[in-house]
């Protein structure tokens, strides 16, 4: 006697009109895989989705991003499948300082020719206080921007360094430091400033390593780069989550700023992290 599995249907719920929905299925119906695609769709609409108390194993994590298109590796880090988030030196020794850029408005994979398409984070240790990661959407940003706006931006183009973002949180560096910055940094990237996607549609390319606009002189550069991230990542386009033990969110890093608050670096606080395959080169 042979058994039809019956479809599943995605569940979801709304979080804000500008950003983020809340997937509201089982931990086993999302394991499936037959909801990928749906989500995948749901992704790009929302920009954010957010899985309340799945409590992922790590193994669970990997093969619920693989089913997503992702192959959960690590770029830059020795390819890990399962990159852990902290400012404890003693998980990540290495990249601690790198790892503090990520309290400021960014978008991964800006030194790539191909940045990542997302990322899943499961929260496994809660900070003593502070600590909620925040996005914001820059394709529903864009599309509400005065048309004006737009013409003035459309064709921009922008220098990217990674090094740049460190000046954020240390704005006062050692030599030394900038130097070893600049040596892991990758360079320099020239970006658009907005995004034309294969989809047909547009999102602004902004975030921590932005560092000039080509062709605009350093006061008005500054000024539209400042202006756009504070337009892009204000109260419409904002979504600010605050995690629970066994909480996972998924973000597409193809139109979604995001960043951590501060929180008490010496607390243990925790997230795996895995990434969604890029497919989509910036153009």
């Amino acid at each position: 006697m042979t058994t039809t599995m019956q479809r599943v249907r995605l569940r979801h719920e709304q979080i804000k009109p500008k950003i983020g929905s809340r997937v509201l299925n089982t931990k086993q119906e999302l394991l499936r895989g037959d909801l990928s695609e749906q989500i995948m769709e749901l992704l790009e609409q929302r920009g954010v989705l957010v899985f309340k108390q799945l409590h992922f194993t790590d193994p669970e994590q990997i093969a619920f991003t693989n089913a997503l298109g992702g192959n959960a590796t690590e770029i830059g880090f020795d390819n890990k499948q399962v990159f852990p988030i902290s400012l404890d030196p003693n998980v990540n020794k290495d990249v601690v300082e790198y790892l503090k850029g990520s309290l400021f408005w960014h978008i991964d994979g800006t030194m790539n020719e191909v940045p990542v398409r997302g990322s899943i984070l499961t929260s496994k240790v809660l900070p003593t206080w502070g600590g909620n990661t925040e996005f914001a959407n820059c394709y529903a940003a864009y599309d509400d921007l005065p048309e004006e706006t737009k013409a003035k931006i459309d064709g921009l183009r922008v220098v990217h360094t990674m090094w740049n973002s460190q000046l954020y949180h240390t704005p006062e560096p050692s030599l030394q430091q900038l130097q070893n910055w600049q040596n892991r940094g990758q360079g320099k990237r020239e970006l658009p400033l907005v995004w034309h996607h294969k989809s047909g549609r547009k999102s602004l390319v902004l975030g921590n390593t932005a560092q000039t606009v080509i062709g605009l002189s350093p006061e008005e550069s500054a000024r539209t780069l400042h202006g756009l991230r504070e337009f892009a990542t204000s109260e419409p386009y904002h979504y600010s989550h605050e995690w629970q033990v066994g909480d996972s969110v998924m973000w597409d890093n193809t139109g979604t700023l995001h960043r951590a608050m501060p929180y008490d670096p010496d607390c243990g606080r925790l997230l795996h992290r895995t990434i969604l395959q890029g497919d989509e080169a910036f153009a």
